[in-house]
């Protein structure tokens, strides 16, 4: 019997509750829809460090921040600090790799420094520092086929190393990201099915989309003029958002737009793979590196403790192998990778610290995971002296921040009663602080991070 192939994409800043079939956000998603009605739905997946390159890293080694090389997000002035994915880890697409796979990379990376020679892109300078960077043939772990960027690409005009091309020489595009990512990836299917019925060489693709991240207005017209003229209660719908959010009303609808018009494009990839009779031999994941607050709590991106930043898509279809359902697993970015590897019959590496779950997600017995990490330390872009640590359970989140000063304050939601996490009920039950901090200990010490 020949090996599953893989297809993995990866939408950056997703949230879990944005689907149709979600019933939540007002966002149309018809081809995911159908694809989960195919498959696993987890309802609890985590991304531990809700911003881009700490999940990026996680996703790639299965190790935590403080074992891959990327504690921080991987921009120029982290770069110095030596943040960035170890080249010397054994990555999930290295085993596939050496395991004889043919593996394709389209779109974001954002795992590499940026040196001088990546600040002549100007999309790729913002805010004072810079994102974009080249990645190095050596630094590609295991990929064939590479078509991508670091970070903070125009999604207009977006720009990608192409296999060989050296970092003086990037395409350029006049296309909208996604689409045109999408083509080249249609290209990398057809060669790959070829091979897979000629040779019997299995692939894994993994496609990495921008949007929705920002820049939220770079999305074609034709998206957009589902959401425009909705109001402001009609899109922002949920609870704890509070009243007068006219900024995130109007990312609300470029937001939604740029996942209905990516939604589209992953018809396109599903489309293809059973155009070529591979479908039923595909493992087919949809997930994101992290959510989006999109105004709740008042907040508008991610990089905190709340569901709307740390809870994630996940959807796995594998016909006949993986039952169709609804799961509350708690799943951890670290995890994916095991996971994965277990799925394909692949050796999973001893220095990998998430789990391989891959018997549960086949539906059958194995230990679920009761608790994930939610990890923000102090330092990089974003700032902060403050170092965060904490834990998501089925019905609980836990956090303590500790200040520059050395003070603590913690926070507890019950999210059997407050599901919206608006109500910090730690002062009132100190039995289970207790508990939970015990807890996150464990899992911190697990994971060798330097807050414990």
């Amino acid at each position: 019997m020949q090996r599953p192939n893989l297809l993995f994409v990866l939408a950056d800043q997703w949230r879990s509750s944005a689907f149709g079939f979600r019933g939540q956000d007002p966002v149309r998603t018809p081809h995911l829809d159908a694809l989960a009605a195919d498959a696993m739905v987890l309802t609890n997946a985590v991304s531990n460090y809700p911003v881009c390159s700490p999940y990026r890293a996680m996703l790639m080694s299965g190790r935590y921040p403080f074992g891959n090389g990327v504690p921080l997000n991987v921009n120029s002035l982290t770069a110095p600090l030596g943040v960035g994915l170890r080249e010397d880890l054994t990555c999930w697409s290295d085993v596939l790799h050496a395991d004889g796979y043919y593996l394709g990379y389209v779109g974001k990376w954002h795992l590499d420094p940026p040196t001088d020679e990546d600040a002549i892109h100007g999309e790729g300078v913002r805010e004072g520092c810079v994102w974009d960077a080249y990645t190095p043939p050596e630094r590609r772990h295991g990929f064939d086929f590479w078509y991508s960027h670091g970070c903070c690409d125009d999604h207009l005009h977006p720009h990608y190393w192409a296999d060989a091309a050296p970092r003086e020489a990037p395409t350029q595009v006049d296309a909208w990201s996604p689409e045109h990512e999408t083509d080249v990836a249609l290209g990398f299917l057809r060669d790959a099915a070829r091979r897979y019925r000629e040779d019997g060489a299995p692939f894994a693709l993994t496609m990495s989309y921008n949007p929705p991240h920002q820049p939220f207005d770079t999305v074609p017209s034709r998206y957009l003029d589902e959401y425009r003229d909705l109001s402001a209660e009609e899109l922002l719908v949920r609870p704890n958002v509070p009243a007068g959010s006219d900024e995130a009303a109007t990312i609300a609808a470029q937001y939604f737009a740029a996942m209905t018009g990516v939604d589209e494009q992953i018809g396109r990839l599903l489309d293809a793979l059973a155009a070529e009779g591979l479908a039923d031999d595909t493992i087919v994941v949809f997930t994101s590196d992290h959510g989006m607050q999109l105004g709740s709590h008042g907040l508008m991106f991610k990089n905190v403790w709340y569901d709307e930043s740390l809870l994630v898509p996940f959807i796995l279809r594998w016909p006949g192998r993986v039952p169709a359902r609804t799961d509350d697993l708690l799943l951890s970015a670290p995890d994916i990778a095991p996971t994965l590897l277990g799925l394909l019959g692949a050796a999973v590496p001893d220095e990998m610290q998430g789990r391989n779950l891959a018997d549960v997600v086949r539906g059958g017995p194995g230990d679920r995971p009761d608790r994930a990490l939610y990890l923000r330390p102090a330092g990089g872009f974003e700032d902060t002296t403050e170092d965060t640590r904490g834990l998501r359970t089925h019905d609980r989140t836990f956090v303590v921040q500790r200040t520059g000063d050395g003070a603590e304050h913690l926070r507890l939601y019950d999210l059997t009663k407050d599901p919206y996490q608006q109500e910090n009920v730690a002062d009132q039950r100190p039995g289970e602080v207790t508990t939970l901090r015990a807890a996150l200990q464990e899992e911190l010490a697990h994971c060798n991070d330097p807050w414990a």
